[in-house]
């Protein structure tokens, strides 16, 4: 599974990523991605799993790039709370 983790850092947040927030509670989910999705964690810590096996662990000062395509399931240990945008192409 390939997720880039850029750079973990605290950053001023642009009214863009503002409008869009989710959060979810601990538990797991299943995710696929339609579109690519660079996401800013501001809490939460999170355990992602591919179908393949591979497992990447990412939470709260994180700013990730998921692809698109990518089918995963996350494993919340504590609630998560982000910022996120979707690249239209």
């Amino acid at each position: 599974m390939e997720l880039s983790l850029p750079c973990k850092m605290g950053f001023l947040i642009s009214s863009v990523w503002v409008r869009f927030r989710w959060g979810c509670p601990p538990g797991k989910i299943t995710l696929k991605y339609d579109a690519r999705e660079t996401c800013y964690f501001v809490r939460g810590k999170v355990k992602a799993f591919s179908k393949g096996g591979d497992c990447v662990e990412f939470g709260a000062g994180d700013l990730v790039v998921i692809p698109k395509g990518l089918s995963c399931t996350w494993d919340v240990s504590v609630a998560v709370d982000k910022f996120y945008k979707f690249d239209p192409s």
